[in-house]
């Protein structure tokens, strides 16, 4: 998905469905933020509705992703890095962290990419993350979609996402996609994803850890599924 399926990206989740987070994302960050670098930021779709608020700076491992969100968002600065490491040498009034946090698989992972985003916040500053789960409501869950473009091409997928081990601190989402390339030729392809589960418990000793204070918020979402868990930290 985020390599040689990434040029995919616009039809597998479309820009205009993150409208609605993109205006919790707003809301959380409030009038005094100008700066946000999204650590984690992808095909760039919820810098689509933020770049008019903020000044957006992207940061992404994969450097497939971020030429699909340069095309979408030019005006928005570009890095492929690691957000367990990168360091960019300036501090911003706000860091945003979405699903992408999800990727982290231990506690180290999750306490080197708050790191990161301490380093790049001043005093006061805030971090928001919107991890997908947290061990205490965790559930199986499947979905599917996929749209087509105009010149005829499409992708469709189906993911299901489960715990094989409820004694580690993973779960994985498999994904299986169809595709019609222009020309009619058709495909499929798999893949697993792993993804880090921790109670709210080890999220909030994560960040207190690396110098924030820690609230948790129940997202409000008009979304056919559970609401998530949202923390944000103001940097001490």
């Amino acid at each position: 998905m985020y390599a040689d399926l990434a040029r995919w990206w616009p039809l597998l989740s479309p820009a205009q469905d993150y409208v609605e987070e993109a205006a919790i994302i707003a809301g959380l960050l409030g009038t005094g933020v100008r700066t946000v670098l999204e650590l984690g930021s992808g095909g760039g779709h919820n810098a689509v509705h933020l770049k008019a608020t903020f000044d957006m700076t992207l940061v992404d491992i994969s450097a497939q992703m971020l030429e699909v969100s340069t095309h979408l968002n030019p005006e928005c600065e570009h890095f492929v890095g690691d957000m367990r490491d990168l360091q960019l040498g300036r501090t911003f009034d706000a860091v945003l962290i979405h699903d992408a946090i999800d990727y982290m698989l231990t506690l180290e992972d999750l306490r080197a990419a708050f790191a990161t985003a301490a380093s790049h916040l001043a005093t006061g500053g805030l971090l928001v993350v919107m991890p997908d789960h947290m061990a205490e409501t965790f559930e199986p869950l499947t979905g599917h979609g996929g749209n087509d473009a105009v010149d005829g091409s499409g992708i469709r997928y189906l993911e299901w996402t489960h715990d094989p081990d409820p004694h580690d601190q993973r779960v994985v989402t498999d994904y299986v996609y169809a595709i019609r390339e222009v020309d009619g030729k058709f495909t499929s392809e798999s893949e697993r994803h792993h993804f880090g589960l921790f109670s709210q418990d080890e999220w909030t000793e994560a960040l207190s850890a690396n110098g924030f204070d820690v609230t948790c918020l129940l997202e409000q979402s008009e979304e056919d599924r559970p609401p998530r868990r949202i923390l944000t930290g103001v940097a001490r």
